[in-house]
């Protein structure tokens, strides 16, 4: 099994990256406010059908690094380090402004077509790929000899998954909260953006330990 404490870390990891403001989000509240809970579920469930896209793929890339070198694996899981470490710093240094919610994503859609543009919002996005390729190697240990890497990978994504998905619905559930907790105070988001750096900082700094 994965070592409880690295496993753990990873979860805080994840519950931090899930409550940073970001388009998801803001898609996900802008349907619960403008159609109610049902439409926020669907759009959170969307959204999370898409990120099993990038993890699936996440693993078939990395497993299939590993199978070619070891030596190459490794050159990734430190790259995905050093990515880590750059986007912890931005996160650190930068000025962010409240959650900004778009007139335009709160039209009427049937809930097929929130479904689907929920995940094809997430599917579609480069950054959230280049994330997962990025953040999980630096939770697998190579020499694990319970769990191999592509185990160890999809139990990893699917824990990130299933962390996010829970969090979404809590988030809608509570949406009038959330919202304006987030949207009218530039404090919070701040605050949870410097955590977020300070956590991807220090999961990179921990990748060659």
């Amino acid at each position: 099994m994965i070592d409880l404490h690295t496993y753990l870390l990873f979860i805080g990891a994840v519950v931090v990256l899930v409550i940073v403001p970001g388009p998801d989000m803001a898609y996900m509240l802008a349907r619960t406010i403008a159609q109610g809970r049902k439409a926020g579920v669907l759009a959170a469930v969307g959204i999370n059908a898409g990120a099993y896209v990038h993890v699936a793929a996440a693993i078939l890339g990395l497993s299939a690094v590993l199978a070619t070198s070891s030596m190459a694996f490794t050159a990734v899981k430190w790259v995905g380090a050093c990515y880590l470490i750059w986007i912890g710093i931005q996160a650190i240094t930068s000025k962010a402004g409240s959650l900004s919610i778009e007139a335009g994503a709160s039209e009427k859609l049937n809930g097929r077509a929130i479904f689907w543009q929920g995940f094809l919002s997430d599917v579609l996005n480069p950054k959230v790929a280049i994330f997962f390729l990025a953040f999980l190697p630096q939770f697998v240990d190579v020499n694990n000899h319970t769990m191999t890497v592509t185990q160890q990978l999809l139990l990893l994504g699917v824990t990130s998954n299933v962390v996010a998905i829970c969090i979404n619905l809590l988030l809608v559930h509570f949406a009038s909260v959330a919202t304006n907790s987030l949207r009218k105070n530039k404090n919070v988001v701040t605050w949870l953006h410097k955590t977020l750096g300070a956590v991807f900082c220090r999961v990179g700094n921990s990748s060659g330990q």
